[in-house]
């Protein structure tokens, strides 16, 4: 879940983590790990990446051509799957969409997919890359490299279940997508946010009490390791998003409101005045991209939308006023399927008691998107858990109770695409995303079955997925060539 549920799951989902032993441990660990710590952290994963091993060492002598034939064809877009058709693939992009049956270029290498269905990569707009699945004790030793090793494993597992792309909303990550850029570990393509940036008390503010009050010449140990920024002004909102794009964010996360289990910000509270989001949402556009929200309260909703926010984050306890507004100004609205404590770490006490809202809230709110035609992406907002992460696919499921299968690819798939590609000029990955088609990139997957008629492959990815292709390159291949 957010960032607060992060420390949450530290401390065995105790209702208040605040004053915890076991969270001030952590705290006190991660007081090494400042920006230098992480880039410490880095260049060790690096270094132990150097000689590729297992699905990447697929991936590391790629041919300069690849012809997929014998399948059916979803691409990304449509409402059924096509027939008699073949994709070539040549370098990182898809080249040709075959209806001719010509026979494959001389220099390609063949996959016959024997009828499998062949579709875009899957994309997750709300992911937290190096937050998703760093078990406790990695955690509490605050060790940078046990910290990027584990990332490092996950970004490979999100791969390997189909996810080619993801949207970061929270985390220092830059310097790990250039690992995976580079091609020096196996990973999705991300969209970083980098910091998300917070007022004092609000989400993602995880001070201790002794670093309270707050020195705005000091930064916090939460703000040293890059997981959030606080700012209380109208002018620290616009140096805070500054320096998230100057170290190359796609995209800025500003935290309009208050999240499940951060131990002191109420779900129903709101941060940010208007001014203060509406500074945020203009360095943005200076930088040619956009702003999306934290917010689930439906004034703080409201507020974010009014100050020209392009996307909101959460907002499953909107209302019927919140919706039409999202609808009329054409907000997206990026939303997670929780639907009970199994999408959960373990909560108890406040902490619980809101989670019971939101699982509340997730009816309602899919069923005002669908009715007022908001524009939706899907995200799973997995954290701190590499059993929760397991069960991406599962979230993606989970669409299954408003929308057919072909809409719920859809949404994965091209419909996230076009909520990343409001980065514009800031885009890390200028070119067609989440679609099958010529000139796009090739990040495609072969399924063993057909989720257009069962959804429920996706929950299985490692028995399910027969062919993973990010970028051009194949990571899994259980098809013979």
């Amino acid at each position: 879940m957010r960032l607060g549920e992060k420390y949450q799951h530290l401390v065995n989902g105790a209702g208040c983590a605040c004053l915890s032993p076991e969270l001030q441990q952590v705290c006190r660990r991660l007081e090494d790990l400042t920006r230098r710590g992480f880039l410490t952290g880095v260049a060790a994963t690096i270094a132990a990446a150097a000689t590729p091993r297992g699905a990447f060492a697929q991936a590391a002598a790629q041919p300069a051509k690849v012809l997929f034939r014998q399948l059916k064809l979803f691409d990304g877009k449509s409402d059924a799957a096509r027939t008699g058709v073949q994709v070539l693939v040549e370098g990182n992009r898809i080249s040709a969409i075959d209806t001719g049956n010509s026979p494959p270029p001389s220099d390609a290498t063949v996959i016959d997919c024997g009828d499998r269905l062949l579709m875009p990569g899957l994309i997750d707009a709300h992911w937290h890359t190096l937050f998703a699945a760093v078990p406790v004790g990695i955690a509490t030793t605050g060790d940078p490299g046990a910290i990027f090793t584990a990332s490092t494993a996950e970004a490979e597992r999100t791969l390997m279940r189909g996810f080619t792309t993801v949207r970061d909303v929270g985390g220092p990550v830059f310097t790990f997508k250039q690992a995976i850029d580079n091609g020096v570990i196996p990973g999705p393509r991300i969209f970083p946010s980098g910091a998300m940036i917070t007022t004092s008390g609000g989400h993602g503010d995880l001070r201790m009490l002794s670093e309270i009050p707050r020195n705005p010449a000091q930064l916090s140990l939460i703000e040293q390791t890059g997981g959030a920024m606080i700012a209380d002004s109208a002018d620290e909102v616009r140096m805070r998003v500054r320096e998230q794009m100057l170290q190359g964010a796609s995209q800025i996360k500003l935290v309009g409101g208050g999240g499940v289990s951060s131990p002191r910000s109420p779900l129903d509270m709101s941060t940010f005045s208007e001014d203060d989001l509406r500074a945020g949402v203009s360095v943005a556009r200076d930088w040619n991209t956009y702003v999306t929200v934290h917010a689930y309260a439906p004034n703080t909703v409201q507020r974010a939308i009014n100050a020209g926010a392009a996307c909101i984050e959460h907002a499953h306890l909107m209302d019927e006023e919140t919706a039409r507004l999202m609808a009329d100004k054409g907000v997206w609205l990026s939303i997670q399927p929780f639907l009970s404590v199994e999408d959960s770490v373990p909560l108890t006490g406040p902490s619980f008691d809101r989670l019971q809202q939101v699982f509340a809230g997730t009816l309602t709110a899919y069923e005002l998107a669908k009715k007022h035609n908001i524009k939706t992406a899907w995200g799973s907002d997995m954290l701190f858990s590499p059993q929760m992460t397991a069960r991406q696919g599962t979230m993606l499921t989970h669409l299954s109770r408003w929308y057919t299968n072909a809409e719920i690819l859809r949404m994965a798939t091209s419909t996230n695409a076009e909520l990343l590609a409001l980065s514009n000029l800031r885009n890390p990955y200028p070119g067609k995303l989440g679609v099958v088609e010529e000139g796009a990139f090739a990040d495609m997957l072969v399924v063993d079955g057909n989720p257009l008629d069962n959804i429920n492959l996706m929950n299985e990815p490692e028995k399910h997925l027969a062919v993973i292709m990010k970028d051009g390159r194949i990571h899994k291949n259980t098809l013979s060539g």
